[in-house]
């Protein structure tokens, strides 16, 4: 079909085609050829993967499998970008601060790269694994699970999120979102692990079953999320505000709003929910209120804010942290994003703006029902939403957060970094901070 194309292109016969390619049978022919190339395509990059993950991957690791051990060696493997991701920032921090680690960073830059240019970066880091005594994942690897792991290697699986909200894993292996359940078993994400740090005993099944646990010595540790500590210190607090009233000085004085939506779609294709009718918020909120915005990092084009609301609405993607809006938010509009685990540490306002729940439900699923989980209000409309946040000191119910708080974030109180770095390190964590104090 493609040949026949290129001959009525190259002979001017365009508009010709335009109307033919619409006429029965050549549509149908059309898209059976559309559906077999795309099958072709498939198949060709199964086999490239099979090839990728079953023997390049494993062949650079065991190249290196033969030298030894580093035991001072510690791995961070960040899989999307080519900076490290905040969830490594205080572990990472401490031991290069206050012990005498030999770190090193694998960026893997997923997104930002070609895929000559991943493929070569995670075949650096199978090499340079092989002689590391611990790995820090926060995200699937595929790569990373196709390697043979030497016994003597601990690996350790901190994730980015709290709680278990919206399904990821082997849990999306019968919806739309998740890949097929076979593919899933022999390219799996999540293997190699020794331990997984969770928010919560809650949660240790979610974990178990998104990441195929079942039969696997791997252990699912209720030591918190090491992020989560910076929460607890007052410096981290009065640092955003600094910081978001340098950028956006009609803040002060002003209660802020945050709106931080998951995205829709697959990760690749990215899309922000665009939902918010800045016009109504702006008439009704605006003399008492700023408004946030924070969209998903997978997310690259943006809803824009228009110029006439700029004093009072504001994206704050690329200038903010999650974790500093958390921290100087008074409200938190969300859907289906993770994000409202940790927001609950400050027991404020949450609601979630869920007008496409029936949808995503269907694409991606929950582990939890929807309506019994969220500890707010579920809207679908803006004009909800207004009359929730204009009459929030009546309506707000602080218990429902605390409640929330206390089964899916019991193991978040400031000190997870260091309940971690004991559960990974051992003795070796006392040893080689007098070491480095007699350096």
């Amino acid at each position: 079909m493609g040949f026949i194309k290129s001959i009525i292109r190259a002979i001017g016969l365009n508009r010709v085609w335009w109307k033919v390619k619409k006429l029965p049978p050549v549509k149908q022919i059309i898209a059976y050829d559309k559906k077999k190339r795309k099958e072709r395509k498939k198949a060709l990059n199964r086999l490239h993967l099979e090839e990728f993950l079953h023997h390049t991957i494993p062949e650079a690791y065991d190249s290196c499998r033969d030298l030894p051990i580093d035991e001072k060696k510690v791995v961070f493997i960040e899989p999307r970008y080519n900076t490290l991701s905040n969830n490594f920032d205080e572990i990472y921090k401490t031991l290069e601060n206050e012990y005498d680690f030999n770190l090193k960073v694998c960026m893997l830059n997923e997104i930002n790269s070609t895929k000559e240019e991943f493929e070569q970066n995670c075949i650096d880091m199978a090499k340079e694994v092989a002689t590391a005594k611990y790995v820090f994942l926060d995200e699937a690897s595929r790569p990373f699970s196709a390697i043979n792991k030497r016994k003597e290697t601990v690996a350790i699986q901190l994730w980015h999120a709290c709680g278990a909200f919206k399904k990821f894993g082997f849990s999306t292996a019968d919806l739309i979102f998740g890949s097929d359940a076979e593919l899933l078993k022999l390219f799996p994400f999540y293997a190699n692990l020794n331990y997984v740090t969770v928010s919560s005993p809650e949660v240790t099944w979610a974990y178990k079953e998104a990441m195929m646990l079942g039969d696997k010595d791997t252990e699912v540790v209720a030591t918190g999320v090491s992020r989560t500590d910076t929460f607890f210190r007052n410096d981290t607090i009065k640092n955003a505000y600094d910081k978001l009233y340098n950028l956006m000085p009609s803040a002060k004085n002003k209660r802020v709003i945050l709106y931080a939506p998951t995205f829709r779609g697959r990760v690749r294709k990215a899309k922000s929910p665009n939902k918010i009718d800045l016009a109504v918020f702006y008439a009704e909120l605006s003399d008492e209120y700023v408004l946030l915005f924070k969209h998903h990092p997978f997310v690259r084009t943006r809803p824009e804010v228009a110029d006439e609301y700029k004093g009072f609405a504001c994206d704050m993607t690329e200038d903010m942290t999650i974790d500093e809006l958390l921290c100087v938010a008074d409200i938190c509009i969300s859907d289906y994003s993770s994000l409202v685990f940790e927001y609950s540490l400050f027991e404020r306002p949450l609601i979630f703006f869920a007008y496409d729940i029936d949808e995503y439900n269907d694409w991606r699923g929950f582990y939890y029902d929807y309506d019994e989980l969220t500890p707010g209000p579920v809207y679908e409309t803006n004009e909800e939403i207004i009359n929730y946040i204009k009459n929030i000191d009546a309506m707000f119910d602080k218990q429902q957060v605390i409640d929330f708080r206390n089964k899916f974030m019991c193991s978040c109180d400031g000190h997870a970094t260091e309940r971690i770095l004991k559960l990974v390190f051992g003795d070796a964590l006392e040893t080689n901070k007098r070491m480095k104090n007699l350096i």
